[in-house]
């Protein structure tokens, strides 16, 4: 039996590197977890062939893993390989079920995204030199990525043409050139204001950058390392130990509007997404908040019941 393994993994590993043409690194990894597969069904079970092994086996294996303080992840790799493994036997006729078929993939956790509080975002506003050229750029860029919930790429993609002032929309060109209407605060405007006054208007912007709206002392657009470097140098100026990027940014306005009471449907097109479920993450609420909320509104709070007595 343990011969047979040894064979069906070998011609896995010439199928994925001649027929798949996997890197040398995947298919390294595949041919190890098959293979600890094979050896915790001799350890388990004792003799079972490639073509015994039934979906019991593998949730079996799933379930030890776990034990064993594998993550989901890993085990979700675990899986991916065995499926493919599993696959090819039945392409190569030397199965006639494949097992793995449906099997469950473990559950992925959701890994919140790191939120900044408007009192931290105050902080990082307090702390840019206006006395510096460039500080009410930066200003303004702080106030643009958390007003208009923006990536990166659409800040500094970012064309005065489409600023429409008087209606207070931005119109943003987001992923696959697909773009969308959002809002701009007032504080964001006045911002841009401030910043062409004190910076942009020094500049000699060639005619193709001319629209662009923020630009280095060079006159030319900003990168998105520039604009990393600028958050996380502010975030230090501020005292903010979390881990931030301009991307926290975005995070942050999606979580204040939702936590403002804002619909999710909305924030979805604001934000872009294609699908409202890459927008219910931002459904996460700190327990603090969960826990007024209680007070504020529920019947049986301490708040209500004084209210009525």
């Amino acid at each position: 039996m343990e011969q047979e393994w040894k064979d069906k993994i070998e011609d896995f590993t010439n199928y994925l590197m001649l027929e798949k043409a996997l890197s040398i690194n995947s298919i390294k990894a595949y041919q190890k977890d098959v293979r600890q597969f094979s050896e915790f069904l001799m350890w388990e079970y004792g003799e079972i062939a490639p073509n015994q092994v039934e979906a019991l086996h593998i949730r079996a294996f799933l379930l030890f893993l776990g034990k064993q303080g594998i993550q989901a992840s890993s085990s979700s790799r675990f899986l991916s390989a065995l499926r493919a493994f599993f696959r090819y036997l039945l392409l190569d006729d030397y199965l006639t079920v494949d097992p793995s078929a449906f099997i469950l993939a473990p559950r992925l956790g959701r890994k919140l995204p790191q939120v900044l509080s408007v009192q931290e975002i105050d902080a990082m506003e307090a702390a840019i030199d206006l006395s510096k050229p460039e500080g009410h750029r930066n200003l303004a860029i702080i106030e643009v990525l958390y007003s208009c919930g923006l990536r990166v790429s659409e800040l500094i993609g970012l064309l005065w043409s489409r600023i429409h002032r008087k209606e207070a929309y931005v119109l943003v060109e987001g992923k696959g050139s697909k773009q969308r209407l959002v809002p701009i605060s007032e504080k964001a405007l006045h911002a841009l204001d401030l910043y062409v006054n004190h910076f942009r208007r020094n500049l000699s912007p060639t005619s193709a950058h001319s629209d662009v709206v923020f630009l280095s002392r060079r006159s030319k657009p900003l990168s998105r390392v520039m604009i990393f470097n600028i958050v996380k140098d502010l975030a230090q100026a501020a005292g903010i130990a979390k881990n931030i990027s301009p991307h926290t940014f975005r995070h942050s306005f999606a979580t204040h509007l939702v936590e403002g009471g804002a619909d999710l449907r909305s924030v979805q097109a604001m934000l872009g997404h294609e699908s409202i479920v890459t927008t219910e993450i931002y459904t996460h609420l700190d327990k603090d908040y969960l826990k007024q909320t209680m007070m504020d509104f529920h019947p049986r709070s301490p708040k209500y019941l004084s209210g009525h007595g």
